[in-house]
């Protein structure tokens, strides 16, 4: 499987504040980020995979709804992540 309970672990404690912390915003934002990731290049490979797509867009969703919340509640932590991750060119 790509996402053993080690790699969410290890996502957890780079991004929450600690290993057990699933959470908070940033932790679960950077999960849905690497989750994208994995299926972007999925879905590069196999173009027909409809359920895929029907999942990779739902993850999108789902992380642009906590990246909104996030910067209604605190700018500056908002601010933070997307620099971490790279989301905006």
């Amino acid at each position: 499987m790509y996402l053993s309970t080690e790699k969410k672990q290890e996502i957890f404690a780079k991004y929450g504040k600690s290993a057990t912390d699933s959470g908070s915003a940033e932790a679960q934002i950077a999960l849905f980020t690497y989750r994208i990731k994995h299926l972007t290049e999925l879905m590069k490979q196999n173009k027909k995979d409809q359920v895929s797509e029907r999942a990779l867009v739902g993850l999108v969703g789902k992380r642009r709804r906590m990246l909104d919340y996030l910067k209604n509640i605190d700018i500056e932590r908002y601010r933070a992540i997307v620099k971490e991750l790279g989301l905006r060119k």
